[in-house]
């Protein structure tokens, strides 16, 4: 499996509603490895889901150039699955017709329509692949999503904060749902995310982006094994770090006298 990301010197400018030029992102490099899991994390507003767009495709830069394994990037494509915050799942069809989905939209579902099986038991839905999605949790429905994102069997799996809107326990589990997917797959991801705790957990580099215009601040590497307990010391450190970058760290000021 191969799935290298390269970035290079990427801008990207908007016209808002006065007809005014805004610079969502400036001078972006990043070499994302294959295989690798990244994450995004900085202030709203800063172009994380800007990048992780331009990366699938979507939208296309002013300056620079953004290349998966050598071809730039130009368009959307099936070596790219993208994983939004909501389900974005078509509530007409069943959990099976929208995995499914992306398998006739190529007009390759007759040669893979075992994939639709396969995916299903992977993200733990065997025998709610008849259901609609109003029938099934939030957590279930996301996972729907995650099994209609990877079918087509991508190179690369772009996730912009899919985890956000689910509620805590459910999120942690599927945060181990994406590590055991991503390690099983040997696919590249890359997550946006606010979530300094969730970022430390999943990745193995973090990307802290500066507000507008995004640029990058710095790149953390997550250097301890997995499975990372979240009371670590070294989880504790990294989270130290990652929230001073973004200022978030607080400090201890000295009173001006003692009683």
């Amino acid at each position: 499996m191969v799935g290298g990301i390269s970035i290079s010197h990427v801008g990207k400018r908007f016209t808002n509603v006065q007809d005014e030029t805004v610079v969502a992102l400036s001078n972006i490099n990043l070499e994302v490895p294959t295989g690798s899991f990244i994450s995004l994390i900085g202030p709203s507003g800063c172009g994380k889901s800007t990048l992780l767009r331009l990366v699938a495709g979507l939208i296309t830069p002013e300056d620079g150039t953004l290349a998966l394994d050598g071809q730039k990037i130009e368009k959307p494509g099936s070596d790219r699955g993208f994983m939004f915050q909501q389900h974005t799942l078509f509530p007409w069809l069943t959990i099976r017709d929208n995995i499914a989905f992306s398998l006739k939209a190529q007009g390759i579902y007759k040669e893979t329509a075992d994939r639709v099986d396969e995916f299903i038991d992977l993200v733990g839905l065997k025998g709610f692949d008849n259901y609609y999605p109003h029938q099934l949790s939030g957590g279930m429905c996301q996972r729907a999503s995650l099994a209609r994102a990877i079918v087509s069997h991508p190179k690369v799996l772009l996730l912009d904060e899919p985890l956000g809107a689910l509620d805590a326990f459910t999120r942690m589990n599927m945060q181990d749902e994406l590590l055991r997917i991503w390690k099983e797959r040997n696919m590249t991801m890359i997550m946006v995310t606010h979530d300094v705790d969730e970022a430390i957990y999943l990745s193995d580099r973090i990307v802290v982006m500066s507000p507008r215009p995004g640029r990058i601040t710095k790149i953390v590497d997550v250097g301890f094994s997995r499975p990372r307990a979240r009371s670590s010391p070294e989880f504790l450190r990294y989270r130290a770090e990652v929230l001073r970058l973004l200022d978030f760290g607080g400090h201890i000021q000295e009173p001006e006298f003692y009683l």
